[in-house]
């Protein structure tokens, strides 16, 4: 990124868990002296992410927004709406190409779930390209070698006898621990991976929200060629990222853990996008209650959008007046990253969004671990690792099984009386925070990309 003020395109992608990294890095770029250029497509998938992009523009005036029209996604009703949003977005990249003509840049970055055709077209106009990776290290191991497992003509055969999967310089993968789509050729997330994960071969580097201690064997797996020999851009750890600003919490959530006592509360939160069915929200209402603990729970049973349902018809009234003296339940996006700041919470029951787990390393807060899909059971196994969250394989991976209030209420307490877990976790802080400061390895980094 040559020149005294470097000018960088951010091609932004689908869901509030890859937005809120991509504006972290906008923000960091600003604060260094940055040009930048935000590019978005349109329609966004849900109102929270329009508004959330809005405010973000509205408190960064100097940022450029240029906008492109996504391609109509594919006719399939029963898919997720954010993968065929991403699909769609990857489908549509040359369409950003007459934008990333229209000023000088000094790099590109990207998104790995919707790269496509950036990374050649910006090595045709001599503009360096970094893929953004918003998963943990070893996940994105998987995907970047996921071409040579589809390839494999024997892969019918180890789906059905094998318990793991190999990846060249790590330990195997459970075969629980990856959804079944990415292992079906056809399936619309295999066939995006597959050309996602080529197109970052031609990256002049792969930028990723994590630090260098979490995982340090992936990491060096990556960049020493093991995972693939001598055709994989560096793999380079800048986060945990800084926070930004966003908008006012307007629920009143941080005045409720104000009057909570000091390390008292568990958080839970699945996410903006991870709605659980009535019976397990019912089965988690129980666990929570019989626990005896403060929480705050935000809850989610819509893919999009606010939930029309009130809580009476999903909890039920007689939940909400036993636990009002303990609990908060809210049905809307909240400031997580000022939730995981607040002195009173104690343990973050989480769906493992590697952006949500980056959250409470950088906070210290021991996380029980929940994975429902994608990349989250990979993840779930990374932080535990780590020593910052417990994961309960019992309760197996999304839907698998409904998982019992008593369970649940178990769970939570013999990790909240877990002191060692707290300390692990505190370590966690502290080594994501020598990774940020002046000096450290993640700060090192980004410096490095921003003045080469």
């Amino acid at each position: 990124m040559s020149g005294s003020n470097p000018h960088i395109a951010i091609i932004l992608n689908a869901g509030m868990g890859n937005m809120i990294p991509f504006f972290r890095l906008a923000s960091v770029l600003l604060s260094n002296n940055c040009k930048v250029t935000l590019i978005t497509g349109k329609p966004i998938v849900s109102l929270a992410e329009a508004k959330h992009l809005n405010f973000f523009l509205s408190k960064n005036p100097q940022m450029t927004h240029l906008e492109y029209q996504i391609l109509p996604p594919e006719p399939d009703s029963k898919a997720d709406p954010f993968f065929l949003q991403y699909n769609a977005v990857r489908r549509s990249s040359y369409l950003i190409h007459p934008l990333l003509r229209s000023a000088t840049f000094s790099a590109i970055i990207c998104s790995f779930l919707t790269c496509g055709t950036i990374p050649r077209f910006a090595a045709e106009i001599g503009v360096p390209c970094y893929v953004f990776s918003g998963a943990s290290a070893k996940f994105f191991s998987f995907m970047i070698h996921l071409p040579a497992i589809l390839k494999d003509p024997e892969i019918g055969d180890k789906k059905k006898n094998s318990s793991f999967w190999e990846v060249p310089g790590l330990e195997p993968f459970d075969m629980s621990s990856i959804p079944g789509a990415f292992l079906n050729p056809k399936h619309l997330m295999a066939v995006d991976a597959m050309v996602n994960a080529k197109a970052c071969l031609e990256a002049t580097g792969i930028i990723t929200n994590n630090f260098e201690w979490l995982e340090p064997e992936t990491f060096s797996a990556l960049n020493s060629g093991r995972v693939l020999c001598g055709t994989l851009p560096p793999v380079l750890p800048i986060g945990p990222l800084e926070c930004y600003e966003v908008e006012e919490d307007q629920t009143d959530c941080l005045a409720w853990l104000d009057n909570q006592p000091h390390e008292s509360v568990v958080y839970v939160n699945f996410g903006s996008r991870t709605p659980m069915s009535s019976d397990q929200i019912r089965e988690m209402g129980k666990g929570l209650e019989w626990s005896g603990s403060r929480f705050l729970w935000v809850l989610k049973t819509t893919i999009i959008d606010k939930d029309e349902a009130r809580q009476e018809e999903v909890l039920g009234v007689s939940f909400l007046d036993r636990t009002k003296e303990k609990g908060l339940v809210l049905r809307k996006w909240v400031n997580q990253q000022e939730v995981l700041s607040h002195p009173s919470i104690r343990l973050f029951v989480s769906h493992c969004g590697w952006a949500s787990l980056t959250e409470a390393a950088h906070r210290g807060v021991p996380v029980l671990v929940w994975p429902q899909f994608g990349d989250q059971r990979v993840n779930a196994e990374v932080v535990e690792k780590a020593g910052l969250g417990k994961l309960p394989r019992s309760w197996g991976f999304g839907l698998e099984r409904l998982v019992e209030g008593e369970e649940i209420a178990a769970k939570i307490l013999e990790i909240m009386g877990d002191g060692s877990l707290r300390s692990s976790a505190k370590k966690v802080k502290e080594e994501a925070m020598k990774a940020t400061e002046p000096g450290g390895t993640s700060h090192c980094t980004i410096m490095k990309i921003i003045g080469s």
